[in-house]
């Protein structure tokens, strides 16, 4: 057995996993059980270089320093993840301007829309949760807000549940661009989630918090 190699494997197999301060105190007994057992069946007339020893060691060490600086990031992660939350708390109670789908209560939803600059005219096209337009109508040709009122030609409003709009640009009777519409909706927490900081919305939904495109103070009675 060449227990040289048995005792570098068992630093490198450290290093591909690093572990916390328990596990690495582990390893280290385990490390130096397996150099006294090399020490003691080395060949008299042929014994390990001192230098391999050193080697051994330093090898170690420097899985040790990994480990301890992968700890030390991660609770640095952990801060700097804290420190997000504080000062988004500050957005709490604002209205976020954000691309989400927009859950349908029977309620008006203002919406802001971006028309392409060489359009002569616009639709908003609403798709339901299954993926079927179910709504197209005409808007003026110009960037602003709007309101969709969510009903259909008869004034009947559309079932409840979870849509999509977009902004539909043209020219002439052809289709030249296409945007996502912009929901507005008051932001009621934050919180951290896969390591991302996600605002969530009194519309139901939630957005990280770098796809915000906008704040601004509620509106009164909103």
């Amino acid at each position: 057995m060449d227990v040289l190699s048995s005792t570098q494997s068992t630093a490198q197999t450290a290093a591909a996993a690093p572990r916390g301060g328990g596990a690495l105190s582990s390893d280290f007994e385990t490390f130096l059980k397996m150099l006294t057992t090399q020490m003691r069946n080395q060949d008299p007339l042929n014994p390990v270089e001192s230098s391999d020893f050193a080697v051994q060691l330093a090898t170690f060490s420097t899985v040790e320093q990994q480990v301890l600086t992968n700890d030390l990031l991660t609770g640095l992660g952990a801060q700097m993840g804290a420190l997000g939350l504080g000062q988004l708390s500050g957005w709490i109670g604002l209205e976020a301007e954000a691309k989400t789908p927009i859950v349908f209560d029977g309620t008006p939803v203002p919406l802001t829309a971006t028309v392409d600059p060489l359009a002569d005219a616009a639709q908003l096209v609403v798709t339901n949760a299954a993926g079927i337009v179910v709504q197209r109508q005409e808007i003026a040709p110009q960037n602003g807000r709007i309101t969709w009122a969510g009903r259909d030609p008869a004034g009947l409003p559309l079932q409840s549940g979870t849509y999509e709009i977009s902004v539909q640009s043209l020219a002439e009777g052809e289709v030249i661009a296409r945007h996502d519409a912009h929901v507005h909706s008051r932001i009621v927490e934050a919180r951290q989630e896969g390591g991302e900081t996600r605002l969530v919305l009194a519309n139901g939904q939630s957005v990280a918090a770098r796809a915000v495109l906008g704040l601004r103070p509620p509106e009164t009675g909103a």
